[in-house]
């Protein structure tokens, strides 16, 4: 067993410090559960392919709580659950077709986007304040949508529905911006507090 040398250590590892494998897997497949689980809250929008879901916030705590490495590794296997079709996905839905269908850059960027908060946590301690930690958040939302947008502008080329870049966004990002400041706030509020309880024990 060994310990993993980080400037800062995410969370999880610092209860769990001792780095195996079954330690790693453990936690991947933990990571990857909360997220199906955050997915079942799903809420439809009539406008809309891509819908309201609990699945980003959970997406980032990943990531903030398991670091680069577990936070990517955790969200491949997220989607390799879904590709493999069980109801993983937003409303309990799976299968290859959904990673290929208007919101696939959104569920794509999942690894990319925990792997990023994780990151930052590593490097800079980002989940230890309020401020570092709504930061994190808001950097892997960023992310979320760099991704997500242009993916769901092809998407809709494709079917024949793209209205230019202003429908694009009242489809992909403006509606949801309230719900992502929401999310990240919460996030802000519970890890650092997540900390302070660690340090009292």
């Amino acid at each position: 067993m060994k310990t993993e040398t980080l400037a800062f250590v995410p969370l999880v590892k610092s209860i769990w410090p001792e780095r195996t494998l079954a330690r790693d897997l453990a936690l991947a497949l933990a990571g990857s559960l909360l997220v199906a689980l955050a997915a079942r809250i799903s809420i439809p929008l009539p406008f809309t392919p891509v819908p309201l879901t609990g699945q980003t916030l959970a997406v980032l705590l990943v990531g903030a709580a398991l670091g680069s490495r577990l936070g990517f590794l955790a969200l491949l296997a997220y989607l390799a659950e879904g590709a493999l079709g069980l109801p993983v996905f937003a409303g309990g839905t799976g299968g290859l077709a959904k990673i290929l269908g208007p919101t696939g850059g959104f569920l794509l960027a999942f690894p990319l986007a925990a792997g990023l908060v994780g990151l930052l946590v590593e490097r800079f301690g980002l989940d230890r304040s309020f401020l570092g930690t709504l930061a994190a958040m808001l950097a892997g939302n960023a992310l979320l949508y760099l991704v997500g947008l242009p993916w769901l502008a092809a998407w809709l080329m494709g079917a024949g529905k793209f209205g230019g870049t202003g429908t694009l966004l009242a489809m992909g990002l403006l509606p949801f911006i309230p719900g992502d400041v929401v999310k990240a706030v919460a996030a802000a509020l519970l890890l650092p507090r997540a900390w302070r309880l660690l340090g009292r024990r």
